[in-house]
């Protein structure tokens, strides 16, 4: 469920309770304001009330409005009642604006889910559930998710209303490696998921993949062995390329054992750029896939030829540029005081906003968006910009650097060029975007906006991700970066996800 009743809750779950919600105050408060309406509240609480604050899950009892009122503070507490009680008077025209902040609502969802046959996928180090969404958008059935971070499975869990929070753990895998079946109940038919790697530099070491820093790749292997799945897709950056040969190995040696046989794997790999899939961006990753051997015999498929699959879907597909991520959105202005990122305000952006805009007003947000309306934009706020920043962002032409003459005089860098050259970088409205990185969490200065004297916002970069409009992250603002630059682009997840679905019995 999306909230555990107030008085069960740990402190690092009660900053996620308190933000989650503020959304769905701040959902309900921009819908009335939008349809001329406004919050009514007398001061007391009926019991309809009550029964809709379980319904959503933050409390259990009667007994806990205290609590919730204790951890909210007076002026969230009041707005939130007022929320509700909007809620409560408009239901049929606002519950599938805060379904995914509502148990009730998730329940229903998942228990008609539950009875869809579908394909069950478990996603290791799912981050913020770029590839899980984009498997859900093509068919599979998320079965278990898990990613270290509390701030990622919190932004899934909301994002993924179709999946119970009980099969999202947030953890490391090495605590739930050893008894991974008590985790995972269901049957397992692929695993995904992208383990992360350290450096590769010492790649003329023989076997460098059994580094210590890279337990967490042996750990995912350990897991493809006891859950036995029919394939597997593994994703990585390039830099893996190195050590391509190892990794094949180790798929190789598995020894994987269901209903009393025994199986292995044949395994191949191949490296994709996300633009050739539809994505606004050019970014190279690398891809693993894994078949078991009695579906590579049954079906008369290899990994080879899932791969040629795979480019073959591609043939068609258009080349979005930059421009096209970036148009129908609001105009922001970088705030030039420093601790605003939080804050909301018209002129430099809100975390949460009415969409005054067409969602689908280009071929690319229509793939995207899936063709939908949306009703708020997500995550639509600049960053801080200092003076000189500011002067260096309005200086800079697109495709211009940290070399170029026109900055030299104010470059903070320019002694040391050749490791900097690309800290300051305008992005090229008509070519797919550089790859967008998690790095973005500490500065933006390699993503300035091709057009507007600032760095790209949250939600520009979630769109060159492929990330639909009303995907929001959740958490603090800098780590909304790193959350979407960790991710998998959602249509290139989509696209390869349909094209091994075919291959099930």
């Amino acid at each position: 469920m999306i909230f555990k009743p107030v008085s069960s809750l740990t402190k690092e779950e009660k900053a996620f309770f308190i933000e989650k919600v503020g959304v769905y105050t701040r959902l309900l408060e921009l819908h009335a304001n939008s349809k001329g309406d406004s919050f009514t509240m007398d001061g007391t609480i009926d019991k309809s009330v009550l029964t809709e604050l379980m319904n959503i899950g933050v409390i259990s009892t009667e007994e806990e409005v205290h609590a919730l009122r204790k951890v909210l503070g007076e002026d969230k507490y009041d707005g939130f009642i007022s929320a509700v009680v909007y809620f409560l008077n408009h239901k049929e025209e606002t519950e599938p604006i805060v379904f995914r902040l509502r148990n009730k609502s998730r329940k229903v969802l998942q228990e008609t889910s539950e009875q869809r046959p579908a394909i069950n996928v478990a996603d290791f180090f799912c981050g913020a559930g770029g590839l899980s969404l984009g498997f859900s958008k093509a068919g599979y059935r998320i079965v278990f998710a898990n990613d270290f971070q509390k701030i990622c499975t919190e932004t899934y869990i909301y994002n993924h209303p179709e999946i119970p929070s009980s099969k999202v753990f947030t953890g490391d895998i090495k605590d739930i490696i050893v008894d991974i079946k008590d985790y995972v109940k269901d049957d397992v038919d692929m695993v995904i998921g992208g383990p992360p790697c350290q450096s590769f530099s010492s790649a003329n070491q023989r076997r460098v993949i059994d580094d210590p820093r890279n337990i967490l790749y042996k750990y995912y292997i350990e897991a493809v062995r006891q859950l036995c799945p029919k394939f597997v897709l593994m994703e990585n950056v390039k830099g893996m390329l190195k050590v391509a040969n190892q990794v094949v190995e180790d798929y190789h040696s598995i020894r994987a054992f269901k209903d009393g046989k025994e199986y292995t794997y044949n395994v191949s790999y191949r490296l994709f750029n996300s633009v050739n899939f539809g994505v606004a961006q050019n970014r190279e990753r690398l891809i693993y896939l894994a078949v078991r051997d009695d579906i590579e015999k049954r079906n008369g498929i290899t990994p080879e030829s899932l791969f040629e699959e795979i480019e073959d879907s591609c043939k068609g597909n258009t080349v979005f540029n930059l421009q096209s991520a970036l148009e129908f959105i609001k105009p922001l202005e970088a705030p030039r005081v420093k601790g605003q990122t939080e804050v909301n305000d018209e002129r430099t952006g809100m975390k949460i906003d009415l969409n005054h805009y067409d969602s689908c007003g280009n071929e690319y947000l229509k793939s995207i968006n899936d063709g939908k309306q949306m009703e708020f934009v997500f995550n639509h706020k600049a960053r801080y910009c200092s003076d000189v920043n500011y002067e260096i962002f309005k200086r800079l032409g697109q495709g211009e650097d940290s070399t170029n003459p026109k900055i030299a005089d104010i470059m903070p860098y320019s002694r040391r060029n050749g490791i900097f050259k690309d800290k300051y970088y305008k992005l090229i409205a008509d070519r797919p975007c550089r790859t967008i990185t998690a790095h973005l969490k500490m500065d933006c200065l390699s993503h300035i906006h091709p057009y507007q004297i600032r760095s790209i916002t949250p939600r520009e970069a979630a769109r060159i991700q492929s990330f639909p409009d009303d995907y929001l992250f959740l958490g603090a603002y800098l780590k909304t970066y790193m959350e979407i630059g960790n991710a998998v682009p959602v249509l290139m997840a989509e696209q390869i996800s349909r094209v091994i679905k075919k291959h099930f019995d």
